[in-house]
């Protein structure tokens, strides 16, 4: 009796789930394939070529075992190989047309709100918000992306940013101690918070830029979570992390609103800019900080660590920046070490801006974009009817060794070379767009590159540094080093003084 009750129980708790799973697999996949068929087969439609992968889950697995190692383009490129530049696929319980190709690719970004839309996963939009601009469509896109580009001005980088961002930089790289053990991953996320919570909110404590911090670091490891809101969950921590931030930023508007004196606008960055320049109710003003802190704080931490990871490979770089650096700081005037550099400095750092831009093609933030069409599309022979997800894979472009020669290896001397000049243009070239293009171009290009240069002058004229272990990129759920990449410090003042 008792194997009677151990074999009905095995079927309760075991066969039944697991039939009624594969039923359910079974008659989802028909659907699909039924679905994806009236995709393809359309006499008026004309998908690139491609195949459907594994059933209900098509080549997604592939996809995210590739974005997660240190190669990122390495399953679009074996689609290269068999289809062409531009193929399809099946990702995330969709038909997808997945693109390597340049020209193609900038038409794309170049039709942003016209024939494709941004489209990204419910996890990230619930956290970036409703209106942040982002994630926000149409018009109102349009609207915030004009108050973000006149945020960042040139004119505005020069006068409001230049002096804040040096000031930050030796604050925060100046108290490490000689021989001090870190993690420049956690060193870099929490300078480039620094930077952002100062810049755009006026913050200046230690205590708060910690808690800013370390919110964002939840924050950002539930962008692409699943949407699951229980406790423990990434994307429920997540959200607990975006109220908090949310709450911070409700409070700075209304210490000004009660304030509003202009010592006060002054000393709250851009948040007072843009509420005394723009009509824009408190909840999207909220959502707007919110998609500037989470951009740049991306962007500028993740460049930063790559930058000084390449850098730590390759010796000749590293002397070639230091020796351009301690050019400039011997050009200012007087003898104080927190003298400040100026623009014309920041314009002389030539070398400096190679090693940026190498950085930004070999470990770019931005690697691939998520859009949708928006109505059937006619590229050359294809058609890629509405609904279809249509995916800018702009890393497979940056690595391509037909496109750069070594692609793989880290050489900055290749934006010396006059024939990469043209691609050097990341504002308008198809074959460099670290910071995406069209009516989504990256609004803080400018700041982010700025912030990147000054972190590589104050750390590489300041410290020595030595790997303790191996370490290697990741680009999945977000850009990092997967040891988050230990090193040993060494000052180089206590050195020279030995």
């Amino acid at each position: 009796m008792g194997e009677i009750d151990w074999w009905c129980t095995w079927i309760i708790i075991i066969i039944i789930p697991f039939t009624i799973t594969i039923i359910l697999i079974f008659l989802i996949n028909i659907y699909l394939q039924k679905e994806n068929s009236k995709l393809a087969k359309t006499k008026h439609n004309k998908l690139p070529p491609g195949r459907r992968g594994w059933p209900l889950i098509g080549d997604s697995f592939n996809w995210y075992n590739s974005v997660a190692s240190s190669h990122p383009p390495t399953f679009v490129e074996q689609q290269v190989k068999r289809f062409g530049k531009i193929f399809s696929c099946s990702l995330f319980g969709k038909w997808a047309v997945v693109s390597a190709d340049p020209s193609f690719n900038r038409f794309v970004m170049q039709n942003e709100g016209k024939l494709f839309k941004s489209s990204y996963p419910k996890s990230f939009r619930d956290l970036v918000g409703k209106n942040g601009v982002i994630t926000v469509q149409g018009e109102q896109q349009r609207k915030l992306h004009g108050i973000a580009s006149n945020m960042m001005r040139l004119e505005k980088l020069k006068f409001h940013f230049l002096e804040d961002i040096q000031r930050v930089m030796a604050k925060t790289l100046n108290s490490f101690q000689h021989n001090q053990l870190i993690l420049l991953q956690d060193v870099c996320r929490k300078v480039a918070i620094n930077l952002m919570v100062n810049q755009l909110l006026g913050v200046t404590s230690e205590s708060e830029i910690n808690e800013m911090a370390n919110l964002f670091s939840h924050f950002v490891d539930g962008c692409l979570s699943l949407p699951i809101n229980l406790p423990g969950c990434p994307y429920h921590i997540a959200m607990k992390a975006r109220e908090k931030i949310i709450k911070k930023i409700n409070r700075t508007i209304k210490m000004y609103r009660e304030e509003g004196s202009m010592e006060v606008s002054m000393s709250n960055g851009v948040l007072a800019r843009l509420l005394e320049e723009e009509s824009l109710p408190d909840e999207a003003v909220a959502d707007f900080i919110i998609n500037l802190l989470f951009a740049g704080n991306e962007t500028t931490a993740k460049t930063m660590l790559f930058a000084i990871y390449f850098l730590t490979h390759s010796p000749q770089a590293l002397k070639q920046l230091l020796d351009e650096q301690e050019s400039l700081k011997s050009c200012t005037s007087g003898d104080d070490d927190e003298e400040m550099l100026t623009w014309q400095d920041y314009k002389a750092m030539s070398f400096t801006q190679c090693v940026i831009d190498e950085t930004l093609r070999l470990g770019g933030i931005a690697i691939w974009l998520m859009r949708e069409a928006k109505e059937d599309v006619k590229y050359q022979d294809y058609v890629i009817p509405k609904g279809c997800f249509v995916v800018p894979f702009l890393s497979a472009v940056h690595l391509d060794e037909k496109v750069y020669n070594g692609a793989l290896d880290f050489n900055p001397w290749r934006w010396m070379e006059p024939e990469n000049q043209e691609k050097r243009n990341w504002r308008n070239s198809p074959f460099y767009a670290p910071f995406g293009g069209g009516a989504r171009f990256c609004p803080g290009a400018e700041l982010a590159r700025l912030q990147i240069a000054f972190f590589l002058r104050y750390f590489v004229t300041t410290y020595r540094w030595t790997q303790m272990k191996e370490d290697r990129m990741s680009f999945f759920p977000s850009a990092r080093l997967v040891n988050g990449f230990q090193i040993r410090l060494m000052r180089r003042h206590v050195e020279d003084e030995e």
